[in-house]
Formats: structure tokens, sequence, C-alpha cells
């Protein structure tokens, strides 16, 4: 690869509503890996909301004119000196969210470090996969299981992850009923994934796209975003980053219930009221991101049960079209850009 190579790569260039055009399509110079880092060539991308959530600047500014995306797969192209790692040039490897973690504060020891205050994230403090080429800490890329493509496996490094540790907080009883709300990228896998473990499932949503698929996917009911499901919940999870639906779902649940929140943005909840949202020992419980361990973890459960995963190809050419695309819920599943 020439000294001076340059790819194709999307920034950030002023964070703003995403219809006013808050991305900028550039020719850059292709990044040369340091120690502990390699050089991957992206085969595809995923489009998360916390993309849109970067470009709109509803997350603050972390790195000035950031490349987007943390649903990155790829192709190892070349290791920095000294970089110690068994993946090879050829492999291919998924970069995530995760990117850093300090190792040594009291989360990291006691195996939380999604919640180390030095940690650092993909498209958000250093550049991403919205782009032909990006660099990826190797002790934080992970490796991906076979029976997917490429634009399959892209979901699953964010939206399948974090999916998967929100349904963990949720705690989902034995044979249990979960709410989910809201249905895109994220939700689509975690309901899949609830139910092959035996939950009865029910999705409010607003989409008419999504509410098919999530009936396709073998949800048992499905209604409007603030409608109450047919039966008490046992847990819920909101995956969408609207804060008026926390009194509702919480309403819906059962005495004991507990509701996630999977977003790393929600906007302002509504004042609740403590008999008809809390009381009976109903509970919230907040998510923020994952650690390395629980992303090995539900690869390793999607190797054994295939997850469909409906996803809509972009060219690369056309990240701010699915970035508008998915503010504007467009498509059900997940959008993946493909250079």
């Amino acid at each position: 690869m020439g000294k001076n190579a340059t790819m194709r790569a999307w920034r950030v260039s002023t964070p703003r509503p995403v219809a006013s055009g808050p991305l900028e399509r550039l020719d850059v110079p292709i990044p040369t890996p340091a120690t502990g880092e390699l050089l991957v060539r992206v085969l595809a991308c995923g489009v998360c909301r916390t993309d849109l959530h970067v470009a709109e600047g509803d997350l603050p500014v972390h790195r000035p004119h950031v490349v987007p995306g943390h649903e990155v797969v790829a192709e190892v192209v070349l290791a920095g000196p000294g970089t110690t790692s068994d993946l090879a040039p050829g492999d291919r490897v998924g970069v995530p969210w995760l990117r850093h973690t300090c190792g040594t504060c009291k989360y990291c020891r006691r195996g939380t470090e999604n919640l180390c205050q030095s940690s650092r994230y993909t498209g958000w403090d250093a550049d991403g996969g919205y782009a032909e080429y990006a660099l990826a800490p190797a002790d934080y890329a992970l490796a991906l299981p076979s029976g997917y493509g490429d634009e399959e496996l892209a979901p699953l490094l964010c939206a399948g992850i974090i999916g998967y540790h929100a349904l963990m907080r949720a705690q989902v009883p034995e044979d249990g009923v979960l709410g989910i709300y809201g249905f895109g990228g994220s939700a689509h896998l975690t309901a899949q994934v609830a139910l092959t473990r035996g939950a009865r499932v029910h999705v409010m949503t607003r989409g008419q796209a999504a509410r098919t698929l999530a009936l396709e996917l073998g949800a048992a009911s499905v209604q409007g975003p603030a409608e109450p499901p047919p039966e008490p919940l046992d847990s819920a999870i909101l995956f969408a980053p609207a804060g008026e639906l926390v009194p509702p779902a919480l309403a819906a649940l059962d005495a004991g219930g507990t509701l996630a929140l999977a977003g790393i943005h929600l906007s302002d909840v509504p004042p609740l009221n403590y008999q008809r949202h809390l009381f009976r020992e109903r509970q919230i419980r907040s998510v923020t991101a994952n650690t390395r361990a629980q992303a090995r973890e539900f690869l390793a459960f999607a190797a054994r049960h295939p997850i469909q995963v409906t996803t809509h190809r972009y060219r690369l050419d056309h990240a701010d079209q699915a970035l508008d695309d998915l503010s504007n819920g467009r498509f059900d599943g997940a959008a993946v850009l493909v250079p």
C-alpha cells in the first residue's frame, strides 16, 4: 500500500439534524497502525442509531470530524509494529463499539469494564467504519462466527451484542413474558434470542413493516408504541430513544418486573407516579455498553443458534441517505454500508 494512499470516508462536519447534512464525504489518507493496532479493510459496516446520535449532536463531541460506524466487519491487512495478536492478514474480524478500557480501575478489576471511566469507543472517540479502511485495537477485535455473510454479521456487533446485554439486564424469568418497545436493528435480533430462550414476546412499535417483521419472527402480539400489551409483562426492554415510553412500559409490568433501557441516549422521561409505575418492586435498569466477555458470549450464542438478520444494503457513498432513512423509520431491521 503506497505511502500516500487515500480512501473514501464520511466525517461528521458539524453535528446537526441529519436532514441538514452533518456528514461530508472525503478522500483521506489510509491510517497507519501503531503498536497494538490492526489496519483492516472494511467489508461491511452497520448503521446504528448511536451513529445518528453522534451525527446529530445528541452525544457530545469526543473526536472532532470523527468517522462514524462501530459495527464493522473487516479483513485484517497488517498489524502495527510490535503488535502481538493471533489475528493474521486475511482474517475476518469484528470491530465493535468498545475499543479501550484502562484495565486497572475498580470496574475493570471486577469484570464490568463497560463502566470504566477511561473507556473509549469506535466511531465516537476514534474513527470508525464509514470508510474503506479503519484501525482496530487488536485486543478488542472480535472473532466472528461462521455461517453468516459480512452484511449479516455487521448488525450483530452492536445491535446484537447490546440487545443481548439489555436482555440480561431485563432479568426475564424462565418462560417469562417480555415486552419490546421499538423494533429496529437491535430489537429484531434480541427478540429472536428471547424466543430461543423460551420467552413469550410482545412488541410495541409504530411502523407497519416493523410490526409485520415482529410477527414473522414469532412475536405473540404487536401494538402501538404506548398501547398496553395483552398481558402483564415480567420484563421489558425499551429500544426506542423515547423517554415518554418509560411510564407506559412501567405500567405494563407485573409485580417484580424489570424495565431495561437499551439506548445510549434517551429523551427526557415524564414524571412517574409511584403507585402506578414503581410500587410492587418494579424497577428500571439502564444499559451501558458491554464487556468483551459479553460480546464473545453473544457471538457464541449466535454460532449455536442461527439468527435471522434483516438487512438493507446501502453503498458506502450513500451513508448519508442510510442515516436519514434510519431517522425517519423507512426500513425494518438494520441498514448496512458496503464499500
